[in-house]
């Protein structure tokens, strides 16, 4: 069903103990459409699939953030109206075709729609995600460490992605290499840097925050059936929090140091 008005805010901040010096993103954390756009033209079903969603990220986000005592901010929209994880430039912004989907109700889309939904949903959740991470950074006084949530299908046109957990990132390597690390050493964890896409995205929300803020920062990415239940969750939850609190007990990463982007903006 639509989205009732109480979910209708573009962002959802879960409060946390700034001064921790930790915040968790959850770009595209639900499959909500406010009411005015209905289903998008789209059959229900489609809102059960990724090209909607992070499956199992939001209650992944959740526990995570309520273990560690730390915010995090989640978008309340889903992808299918406008891609937060995007920058405004981007012609994937807004699809009119999502792996093999047609979204009629985004083609065609006028100039006024569109500037409508950057204005209404892509631009508040990114001011919401520039504050929270300003409040952590004040709090703690040091920079602080953004971690970026989100989950891949398990199988990508016919073709078995074999990796279970991995780090996406551009050009600051300096919290991908612990991750890894610490993914490696799970027993019958298959972990992967940059799988199953590239984390250097000129504009998106690692770029706009991190790389350019010059703080540290890595996205991680979890198969959508190691998630897609609340045993998933929890047991991701479980072994994601004790390396995400060493990680970020670690003073030396705490510190704003500029990287060149990959994507060749710098």
């Amino acid at each position: 069903m639509p989205s009732d008005s109480v979910n209708d805010s573009p962002f959802e901040i879960i409060d946390g103990d700034a001064a921790c010096g930790l915040v968790l993103l959850a770009d595209h954390a639900t499959n909500h459409l406010p009411a005015r756009y209905g289903r998008l033209g789209l059959p229900e079903s489609a809102f059960s699939r990724h090209i909607a969603y992070d499956i199992g990220i939001e209650g992944l986000t959740r526990r995570l953030a309520a273990r560690l005592g730390v915010p995090a901010v989640l978008s309340r929209f889903s992808r299918l109206l406008i891609d937060p994880n995007r920058g405004e430039d981007d012609p994937t912004l807004i699809m009119r075709i999502s792996d093999g989907a047609i979204i009629p109700g985004n083609h065609p889309i006028s100039a006024e729609e569109w500037q409508h939904r950057l204005q209404s949903f892509h631009r508040p959740y990114h001011a919401a995600v520039s504050e929270t991470i300003g409040r952590v950074a004040a709090a703690s006084g040091r920079a602080p460490l953004v971690i970026s949530l989100h989950s891949f299908t398990p199988v990508w046109k016919g073709v078995p992605r074999p990796w279970h957990v991995t780090v996406l990132w551009d050009g600051d390597d300096r919290a991908v290499r612990p991750l890894l690390a610490a993914f490696g050493a799970i027993p019958g964890i298959v972990t992967a840097s940059n799988e199953p896409y590239d984390g250097a995205l000129r504009g998106d929300t690692m770029f706009r925050h991190c790389m350019m803020a010059a703080i540290p920062h890595a996205l991680i990415e979890i198969r959508q059936d190691e998630i897609g239940d609340d045993e998933g969750e929890a047991r991701w939850a479980a072994r994601l929090a004790p390396i995400l609190a060493d990680l970020n007990a670690d003073a030396d990463l705490h510190t704003y140091q500029t990287f060149p982007s990959r994507t060749g903006a710098y």
